[in-house]
């Protein structure tokens, strides 16, 4: 005889109709992603900063050119925009047309602005909501039951068999490579000068420093142009390095970050270890340990990292959640608490560390050997 199901509890009429809205919010958040995607494709915040930062319905319809037919369908797209928090609503005008405004979210995404602070990130949206990125997420249930030996590869490396940010990426789609470099560049590069201003003793009395994975240098330029006594150097991928401008500024250095990290009296990653599993993130640290002195001689690793925690509030822990679910279905790295980073310094044969600010989802991290 079937053993017999457990009893469930009943919610209240109250808690059923709000049960049943949470549904249709959670089953649906991908239609707000889709909504962004599309203001991205279509140029919205960029025709909005365009037209002073403030726009009418119909002053947009006609900076975008869209047909006069599909005007009111745009009202409702920045309708769901406005309450998703991706633009502000503006009142009205003297017409009494509903204005939209940017805030700061969409001013991230307007292209095409010359200013040393400002990165747009178009192309971390547009890589986010790829089709590739979506169908490796539709198979996550598929890729809990394989069991597997060995390194565990992620969603995406199961779903495409292809890695991010290698050439494997290139052979699948290439314009899908290129939106992830660009996406990850954007992405990294943002908030910049926030680290120079809250963190300008963090590179205080340093002689030297290498920055792993450093792109084209724009971090390791904010430095220099901050603290012009560093000497930086950039060490990343021979595919990157070749397309860096040659300068006097910065030193690139093509390699890679397992094998070798140039000397210096600090070593920086800043957006790194979050994409690589634990095991990997040990050995990039032991390369990062190798190349600096002693903390008497003012050697030190700089991580700038995600660092998880709650107490940042229900949004910010929300953000650092996805990305770490972002992590879990792209990469075969994760986010990671104060207790995990801890763990890996230690497993690395590092002696201390101190977490010098926390700048939004991000920590400031100084680990000693």
């Amino acid at each position: 005889m079937a053993a017999q199901a457990p009893a469930i509890e009943v919610p209240t009429d109250a808690e059923l109709l709000q049960a049943q809205a949470d549904l249709w919010r959670h089953t649906l958040y991908y239609l707000t992603s889709m909504g962004l995607r599309c203001a991205v494709k279509l140029g919205i915040p960029t025709a909005m900063h365009n037209l002073g930062g403030v726009a009418s319905l119909p002053d947009l319809a006609a900076a975008l050119s869209i047909p006069a037919s599909k005007q009111p369908f745009l009202g409702r797209l920045m309708r769901a925009l406005v309450t998703s928090g991706v633009f502000a609503a503006g009142g009205k005008d003297d017409s009494g047309a509903e204005l939209f405004r940017l805030n700061p979210l969409s001013r991230v995404l307007v292209d095409g602005v010359d200013a040393d602070e400002h990165h747009s990130q178009t192309s971390f949206v547009l890589a986010g909501t790829s089709p590739h990125y979506m169908e490796a997420a539709l198979g996550m249930a598929d890729w809990f039951k394989k069991d597997v030996t060995g390194p565990v590869p992620s969603v995406f490396e199961d779903v495409h068999s292809a890695s991010l940010f290698d050439e494997t990426t290139a052979a699948l789609d290439p314009e899908l490579d290129a939106l992830v470099t660009e996406g990850l560049e954007a992405h990294d590069n943002l908030g910049i000068g926030t680290i120079m201003r809250e963190c300008h003793d963090l590179f205080k009395g340093l002689e030297s420093l290498t920055d792993c994975c450093g792109g084209d240098g724009k971090t390791a330029r904010a430095i220099t142009k901050a603290h012009p006594h560093v000497k930086c150097t950039v060490l990343d991928l021979p595919k990157v390095i070749e397309k860096t401008p040659s300068d006097c500024v910065v030193n690139y250095v093509a390699g890679d970050l397992f094998h070798t990290v140039p000397k210096a009296q600090a070593v920086m990653l800043k957006l790194v270890l979050h994409h690589w599993s634990d095991d990997d993130c040990v050995k990039i640290l032991t390369q990062c340990k190798n190349a600096i002195p002693s903390r008497e001689e003012g050697g030190k690793v700089i991580v700038i990292d995600i660092l998880v925690e709650p107490s940042l509030g229900p949004v910010m822990f929300e953000a650092q959640t996805l990305m770490d679910m972002l992590m879990l279905v792209f990469t075969r790295g994760r986010q990671r608490s104060e207790n995990d980073w801890r763990d890996l310094f230690m497993k690395a044969g590092f002696t201390d560390y101190k977490i010098i600010r926390k700048l939004g989802a991000r920590g400031v991290i100084e680990v000693y050997k």
